[in-house]
């Protein structure tokens, strides 16, 4: 069962879920790719065959113990409206959780990138009573996210019918 719904207060319904976007682990792929091109190149340039497997094996060591890592982020992450809370979750071994009552959100900010817009993904920032930030970095569908909150919040305060 996961984080969020082992987590609802009682009466409480999960009306929002989203994740990490899965570009996120990717990236090391698309990077693995690159540097091993240019290392590749380098090389041969500089008459060094024999080293070639060497150094493409040991760049995939680096970059796989990367992509392990950030496969294991976009799998332990989560992130949930309520209709009570805004709850997020990431991390397996070193747990980090936020939770904020839509009453006490201030506010709700979208980062999103050239990239981001095109994968569909971007960072959450949650602002809370007394300035507090919490950051939701690489989400799916960050605009969806805030629009559920703000739908949320509108519809606790009576604004919604």
């Amino acid at each position: 069962m996961s984080y969020i719904d082992n987590n609802l207060m009682p009466g409480e319904r999960v009306l929002h879920r989203t994740k990490t976007h899965p570009l996120i682990y990717l990236i090391w792929v698309g990077w693995f790719i690159v540097i091993s091109m240019l290392a590749t190149a380098m090389l041969v340039s500089l008459g060094e065959l024999r080293s070639v497997p060497a150094c493409i094996g040991i760049l995939a060591v680096f970059f796989g113990i990367g992509t392990v890592g950030n496969y294991i982020t976009y799998c332990s992450s989560e992130y949930g409206i309520t209709d009570r809370r805004v709850i997020a979750k990431t991390g397996v071994l070193n747990v980090r959780s936020f939770e904020i009552l839509l009453t006490k959100v201030e506010g709700i900010g979208v980062e999103q990138t050239l990239f981001g817009k095109v994968f569909g993904y971007g960072n959450i920032m949650v602002t809370g009573t007394g300035g507090a930030k919490e950051p939701f970095k690489y989400i799916q569908a960050p605009f969806e996210f805030r629009k559920r909150v703000q739908a949320q919040i509108a519809a606790t305060q009576g604004h919604v019918p």
